[in-house]
């Protein structure tokens, strides 16, 4: 009864926790939004299924020890870190030098997806969850991959509702290059990061 009330406890903590590093502004939810405000919600909605199964592999490499992995190998730590710098700094670039003068195309969904996965795997925030902030505890880790999938759906429904407010080729620069912005410190950030010891 004790180790139920604690696991209980344990989760009541978490929840709210979890909820809030999943809300934060990371790449992974600004790519959402902007998807959300250019293909809309139910496109985009669908697309962060691409995102959860990145969790999802993220969760099983990290219980398979990934983490202690990347914490003794320089090589893996050092590749791993400059694949996600990459990448990072690729969807920037994009959002940077979108033409926004031209109507948006609605994006296909499995495009949407796969864009979703991609950026969470080198997001410095997912390895940085997983591995430092997060519990031991598989169960928990799993429990993320739920409370991962509401604060996307709130940075869709954030994108989906500035999106539906006609975004006039300024205010779509706006939002572009703020967000290419925020994704270039994320690079930053992941670009300075060290192994842990």
């Amino acid at each position: 009864m004790q180790g139920i009330c604690k696991s209980i406890e344990r989760l009541l903590v978490f929840r709210p926790t979890a909820l809030l590093l999943g809300a934060s502004p990371a790449a992974n939810n600004l790519l959402a939004f902007v998807s959300a405000s250019r293909a809309g919600w139910l496109r985009t909605a669908r697309s962060i299924l691409g995102g959860l199964a990145a969790w999802a592999v993220l969760v099983v490499l990290v219980s398979s020890g990934l983490d202690a992995l990347l914490r003794t190998s320089e090589i893996a730590f050092v590749a791993l870190k400059w694949i996600g710098v990459a990448y990072l700094l690729y969807l920037p670039w994009q959002f940077w030098t979108a033409d926004v003068r031209t109507e948006i195309e609605a994006t296909e969904v499995s495009s949407l997806m796969r864009r979703e996965f991609l950026t969470l795997m080198g997001s410095p925030k997912a390895s940085l969850l997983l591995t430092a902030f997060l519990p031991q505890l598989f169960a928990l880790r799993v429990h993320y991959l739920l409370v991962e999938g509401v604060a996307a759906l709130f940075w869709v429904s954030a994108g989906a509702l500035v999106g539906a407010h006609a975004l006039t080729p300024l205010r779509r620069r706006v939002v572009n290059r703020g967000s290419a912005g925020l994704m270039g410190t994320a690079a930053v950030v992941l670009c300075k990061s060290e192994r842990a010891a």
